[in-house]
């Protein structure tokens, strides 16, 4: 079975400027990604993704083949679909189409190869499911029926009209969020026939909070940080 890793990493970054370069713990951000896809038992091939002269060279530094995309696909608006769709074609005329292609994003540097492992496993050892993302559980706080919002008086009310009678966390139903997500795996011909990374029956791959960091401001970067080091000692 051929799996293709897909690295995206555009140039243009609002909140860390060249975010995916970003020193973290000694490494830019994106080589976490790159080790994990490496070190991966189940990805034959790792495609990066770039509009960044600086990032391609980088990759083709650590041996990771390099596709630069279009400018009209590298813009805060650009569809994450349109890049993959972009990639793929471009693979397909070359004669090459994955039987599973994985989105790694670089953002999520504390997942391993490890975790892209296990949650390959578990979709291709699933002959119902043709999908897999990995997920979080949702902190209790966070959960819908406990966020609040103000009226226009500034007076403050349940954002879920019911909120108030979920007084105790057992009341509460188990929910998940997606972690960046750190791991979206689907079958190609899936994909290309639903236009979804969810495929039609798409599995959870439950992650620990402290593996799913995802790097999106400077207080992100300090946490990952944070738990890099202190795992070190």
């Amino acid at each position: 079975m051929n799996i293709l890793a897909i690295v995206p990493a555009r140039g243009g970054s609002k909140g860390i400027p060249g975010k995916n370069m970003v020193n973290l713990n000694g490494k830019p951000l994106m080589q976490y990604t790159f080790d994990a896809a490496k070190e991966s038992k189940y990805i034959d091939r790792i495609l990066l993704s770039t509009d960044d002269e600086k990032f391609a060279e980088f990759g083709r530094s650590q041996s990771i083949e390099v596709e630069m995309r279009p400018e009209e696909l590298a813009t805060d608006t650009a569809v994450m679909k349109d890049v993959i769709n972009y990639h793929l074609d471009r693979l397909a005329e070359k004669g090459y189409t994955p039987d599973i292609f994985i989105l790694l994003q670089p953002t999520s540097p504390l997942r391993t190869a490890q975790h892209i492992d296990e949650a390959l496993k578990l979709l291709i050892e699933d002959e119902t499911a043709d999908a897999i993302v990995s997920v979080m559980d949702m902190p209790h706080q966070y959960l819908p029926m406990k966020i609040m919002k103000m009226d226009d008086s500034g007076a403050l009310k349940f954002y879920q009209e019911d909120g108030e009678k979920y007084t105790t966390r057992q009341a509460l139903p188990h929910l998940y969020a997606r972690n960046g997500a750190a791991i979206y795996a689907v079958y190609t011909d899936v994909y290309r026939k639903t236009g979804s990374l969810y495929g039609t029956r798409c599995l959870p791959y439950v992650m620990e909070e402290e593996d799913s960091v995802d790097i999106d401001k400077p207080f992100d970067l300090f946490l990952a940080d944070c738990i890099l080091k202190s795992r070190q000692k």
